[in-house]
Parts: structure tokens; sequence; C-alpha cells
């Protein structure tokens, strides 16, 4: 973990309560996907923990980071200009395992806000000769972002909206159903329902990133702990990925 000054050259609206966020700077050449940052924001006493998005590394790197405005917080980083300055600790948390037995025909499903990590990742692993079809799920079709970006580096992209409005009509799962293939493992970020229906529906195995509201970032309030089947773990620290071997069954 370093903590280093950014400069935002991009903060701009991508869909409705969706911003994406770019910054230049030193970024560490380890940074991996799934991992996180976490900002100082002026007169916020705890910082604000944002999945990276993608990255360039290097002395003169550049940070892409997309965030859903929730909170104040969130909607002071929103009204932030190109040129201002951020505080940042990084990279934060343990990524995706990329060295983990995938296979070659790999599966990233993403819900929401849980979407923006899945980009490098998906970037690392057509990087490594995989087959990479992601399933994106949101409410209408109002809210969808980034399925042109994923398509664009070369993976098949199937969207899903709950009313309807765009794609296939319901969840990540009914998506999963349509798109069909034999898939030899999963790489899933997203809100927790989402995740347990994951775990119930596909029977190989994966890696999950749950999201979690955070303290400190890295450990040390023990704020975001989460009870493994042998352990309890740190979301911030030890997370926020874990394969879901490790992942106590979610019961209805």
């Amino acid at each position: 973990m370093i903590e280093g000054n950014f400069a935002i050259s991009e903060n701009r609206e991508i869909a409705p309560g969706m911003m994406k966020m770019v910054l230049e700077g030193s970024v560490p050449e380890e940074t991996k996907p799934g991992q996180f940052v976490n900002i100082l924001l002026p007169e916020r006493f705890l910082r604000r923990p944002i999945s990276i998005s993608d990255v360039i590394p290097g002395a003169d790197g550049r940070l892409a980071l997309i965030y859903k405005v929730v909170g104040k917080g969130t909607e002071d980083m929103a009204g932030m200009k190109e040129g201002t300055c951020l505080d940042l600790l990084l990279p934060l948390g343990n990524g995706y395992d990329l060295n983990a037995p995938m296979g070659d025909n790999l599966l990233l499903v993403g819900g929401g806000s849980g979407i923006p990590p899945l980009y490098l990742l998906a970037k690392k692993l057509l990087s490594m000769g995989k087959r990479v079809t992601v399933v994106m799920g949101f409410n209408k079709k109002e809210e969808i972002y980034y399925q042109e970006e994923f398509s664009a580096l070369g993976c098949r992209v199937v969207v899903t909206t709950v009313d309807g409005s765009y794609g296939t009509k319901g969840f990540v799962t009914d998506g999963i159903k349509d798109a069909g293939d034999s898939y030899t493992y999963y790489f899933a970020c997203g809100p927790e329902p989402m995740l347990k229906a994951l775990y119930q529906s596909l029977d190989f195995h994966g890696q999950m990133s749950f999201e979690e509201r955070m303290g400190c970032g890295f450990g040390a309030c023990m704020g975001c702990s989460i009870k493994l089947k042998n352990e309890t773990k740190r979301i911030c620290k030890d997370g926020p990925v874990f394969k879901k071997e490790e992942i106590i069954p979610w019961t209805d």
C-alpha cells in the first residue's frame, strides 16, 4: 500500500447516478483486478473505498474509477472538476486470483455498481487467451453502462434488466441461462442477493467480490469482518475477493 496524490483528468456521468473518474499519478505496477483505492475527501472523516475499473501502471499512470452516487461523499466526488488533486491509498485488498485453475471458457457476472472491477479483469483474462462472457444485470435500460466497452475488448456480452426494457428480462441468472455454454469458471461482483443466487445455481467453482461498508480500508478496525468456513477474515484486507469453496453456503 502506498499513499499518493492524483489529479482528476475526467469526471463525468455515464448513466443516471453513475460516474466515471480518471485520475493521473504514480500507479503501482502490482495493481490487480479486484483491488480498490481509498480516497481522502475534504471535510470527510472516513476515506471512500472505490474499486479500480482500469489501470495504466507507472510513474505517469492512470486509474479509472466508476462509482455510484449514494451519499454525501460520492456527491462531493461527482462535483469535482478536472485538475482537482486527491489523496489516495492504493492498491488495497486482495484482487481476483488469476493463477487459479480456471480453464479457458470464463463467465464474468456483475450487478449494478459491481460491474466496474470486471472491466480490468476481462482485459487481463483476454490477454491470457481466455474466452470471456460477461453477464451484466441492471434494473432498467436507462441504467446500462459499459456494454460497448466490454464488447470492444472482445467479450461476449449479455445484458439483463429486471423490467425487461432491454436484453434478457430478469436477473443475471436468467441471462446466464439464455447465454448457454459450458463455462469452466466464474468471477462475480455485486450485491449479496446476486452472489447468493450464483452460489446456489452454478455448479462449478469461481470467485466472488463482496461489497461492504469499510472503516479504515486496510484491516485495522475489523469493521468489515466476514465469517468463512474455516476462519473469520476482513473484506478490506483479506478480500474483497473470496473463492467459492471458502464461503459458507447460503441458506434460504
